[in-house]
């Protein structure tokens, strides 16, 4: 008999372009999009490669990992690259940003991640758009953990690439992503001579012989399972509403930030400042991290708990409230087994959480 997941039949032309024009409408944007079937690691480097070349100067913001990973890349393609680092527990600010373009006015590309859900902070893309508009560079954004889950406009805020995945607060698979692309963006990857062509890493393959063509014939077979799944994701934020989906991001990271302040045992949001926190996921400080997370998934294995990635494993844990886990009864479990853990009573940081969750 057939199997849902596998006698699929190969999605047409104009399934796929319904599909871009549904992640249009979630960006807000009339800008291209380019849907790409990989992790969204491939559109991010896509648009690194293609805008970046010898000659370049990079401005690259480092909130967290993946801004060490997109200054590898710049340099890799030879662009000279100014790191703007600031500490993993805080954000970037539109001055910061301005005044390293004022200082270095060869700089014509611009490598930011919105929200940063391994350190669990957010950046200020309106204010750092405004710099960098008037700056005149080229502007990336790094949107996989933002969108969705905290307000996204790229067209509103000079973001000439803006890069999304599926699986953080869309709550879809990793494997698709998609890339809005401007048109100074087009220019400039069609002057780079070290543009990737003939790629799979290839934006320009996408817009001459998709986006030119009239988007009558794809250049290759699309993954069905993750297409269809990308434009699920579209229909359930459609149906539930992209405010409302942002609201229920936001109450869960208020909620568990004000839960954790209430647990004691030592523990103290990660991200010092509340405006700085992410809604995707809330980061705490606590001491034998890797041993409190262990701890807290053996009392609830549900629960979306986990210690930092490399360093930061033995100072800091991470409760993801993304996608579905944005919900009051996830962050209610994540506490529970936090306390367990921790060895302190539920309640105090139980009655915060739900305190905060109804301020929202």
């Amino acid at each position: 008999m057939p199997h849902p997941f596998l006698d699929l039949a190969p999605l047409t032309a104009e399934r796929f372009a319904s599909i871009e024009r549904r992640v249009a409408a979630l960006l807000s944007t009339r800008q291209d999009v380019v849907i790409t079937q990989g992790e969204a690691l491939l559109p991010l480097e896509a648009c690194i490669r293609s805008g970046a070349r010898p000659g370049s100067t990079a401005l690259n913001v480092v909130t967290g990992p993946y801004g060490t990973t997109f200054g590898n890349w710049l340099r890799d393609c030879g662009a000279d690259v100014v790191d703007l680092v600031v500490p993993f527990d805080s954000a970037v600010t539109g001055a910061q940003v301005a005044a390293a373009l004022a200082d270095r006015p060869e700089i014509d590309f611009v490598s930011l991640v919105h929200a940063e859900a391994a350190t669990g902070n957010t950046n200020p893309v309106a204010e750092i758009g405004e710099a960098v508009r008037a700056h005149g560079a080229l502007f990336m954004l790094d949107a996989v953990a933002s969108t969705g889950a905290e307000p996204l406009l790229p067209d509103a805020w000079g973001v000439d690439l803006c890069v999304i995945g599926a699986q953080k607060a869309l709550g879809g698979p990793a494997g698709v992503s998609a890339v809005s692309v401007s048109e100074r963006a087009w220019d400039r990857f069609a002057a780079n001579p070290a543009a990737p062509r003939r790629s799979y890493l290839s934006l320009l393959d996408w817009k001459e012989r998709w986006i030119d063509g009239g988007r009558k014939a794809l250049l290759h077979a699309p993954a069905q399972l993750e297409m269809l799944a990308l434009e699920a994701c579209a229909e359930r934020v459609e149906a539930e509403g992209l405010a409302a989906v942002e609201r229920r991001h936001a109450a869960a990271a208020a909620a568990v930030r004000a839960g954790a302040v209430a647990l004691g045992g030592g523990v103290c949001p990660y991200v010092r400042e509340a405006a700085a926190a992410a809604p995707v996921a809330t980061t705490l400080r606590v001491a034998d991290a890797s041993l409190v997370a262990a701890k807290a998934v053996a009392a609830d294995p549900a629960v979306p708990v986990a210690a930092g990635g490399g360093a930061l494993a033995s100072q800091m844990l991470r409760v993801n409230h993304y996608g579905p886990a944005a919900s009051l009864a996830t962050v209610r479990a994540s506490l529970t087994a936090l306390a367990t853990a921790l060895g302190v009573p539920a309640a105090p940081a139980l009655d915060a959480a739900e305190a905060a969750w109804a301020a929202r």
